[in-house]
């Protein structure tokens, strides 16, 4: 089955992909940092039990993962594919998960709260994941009745994420806009609007790729349509600026585009080593290219899912063995050569 991240929205090519994740708790239970190794362990267990038809409800066949088994490696693959985030990663207690097989809908039990709803989508669609985390909301709510106070809404282990319990966000690539310099400050101020806008990828202030995140900063106060319907609203508003500053670039300056869009191809399709922060910024010339139609492929190809495929962990799970720097920034060169189609 083709996994989410497959599947490129074509109606806005600024923006990636859209998430929906809902935090909630057990009744039954205290918050996870408060569980002994054998109350979690008990909890994960009847939730697993409990949940084992949920692939029913969410329409797909589901894996049922121990997370706080599996090897390391394994773990970081499913943080780059955006599956887990890092305070799951680096957690040690009993942890399970049920993935669907398109791994655009996750259920982790015994996370930083008892319950983490996830649901994926490519493209701008906050408001279709919303739908389907809610649903799937009501049916595990069913089965384990939440800790719900009718002022507060959902309790949840951080206090920021009391009320809705849902973290709402929409990733957006803006190679064009994020060059100018009012560009910081322009990010800095959307906080007064109650979203948060964050680099994707880089270490630092570095943004490999000029991918970003945008997401809410409040769960309390805001309703769930609220939430969906800010951050849409920003994410749009972004998509446009992008677009109109390309636009203007492309009409003073194509050959330039043109020509920064072919040489990043030709060191794609040719390196025999290549460095991450090297690799994201070709990949983002590529895709803004595609997006332009400035370059085309012979067939069909995802450059999201090469972002994806680069990455560290991805890499040392294909080559089979450990890999130092030197060797990965090989076997980067090797995949993209391998998956890069001819130009048309």
């Amino acid at each position: 089955m083709v996994s989410w991240y497959q599947e490129p929205d074509r109606d806005r090519k600024n923006i990636i992909f859209s998430k929906v994740r809902l935090a909630r708790n057990w009744n039954e239970y205290v918050f996870p940092s408060r569980l002994s190794d054998a109350e979690a362990k008990e909890m994960v267990g009847r939730l697993c039990e409990g949940l084992k038809d949920i692939g029913n409800q969410i329409g797909q066949e589901c894996s049922l993962l121990d997370l706080s088994q599996a090897g390391e490696l394994e773990l970081k693959m499913l943080k780059e594919r955006r599956v887990i985030n890092s305070a799951i990663l680096k957690k040690k207690a009993p942890m399970s998960m049920y993935l669907s097989e398109k791994e655009d809908v996750s259920v982790v039990f015994n996370g930083s709260d008892h319950i983490r709803i996830q649901v994926l989508k490519s493209g701008l669609h906050v408001g279709e994941a919303w739908q389907k985390a809610s649903q799937l909301d009501d049916f595990i709510n069913a089965r384990f009745p939440y800790a719900f106070d009718e002022k507060y809404g959902y309790l949840t282990a951080f206090p920021t994420n009391v009320g809705t319990g849902m973290h709402a966000a929409v990733v957006v690539h803006l190679p064009s806009l994020s060059m100018g310099k009012k560009f910081p400050s322009m990010i800095a101020d959307m906080g007064r609007f109650g979203v948060a806008v964050r680099g994707l990828y880089g270490e630092g202030r570095e943004n490999y790729g000029a991918f970003y995140e945008i997401s809410n900063q409040k769960t309390m106060g805001l309703t769930e349509q609220d939430i969906v319907d800010l951050v849409t609203r920003v994410a749009l508003q972004l998509d446009e600026q992008e677009t109109q500053v390309r636009n203007m670039t492309l009409k003073n300056h194509r050959l330039i585009r043109e020509d920064e869009i072919y040489k990043s191809y030709g060191l794609l399709r040719y390196a025999r080593r290549i460095g991450m922060k090297e690799a994201m910024s070709y990949l983002s010339q590529l895709m803004t290219g595609t997006a332009d139609e400035l370059i085309g492929f012979a067939e069909p190809c995802s450059v999201f899912q090469l972002i994806l495929g680069i990455q560290n962990a991805n890499l040392q799970n294909l080559s089979k063995k450990p890999l130092d720097k030197g060797e990965l920034d090989a076997a980067r060169a090797e995949y993209l050569r391998e998956r890069l189609p001819e130009l048309v």
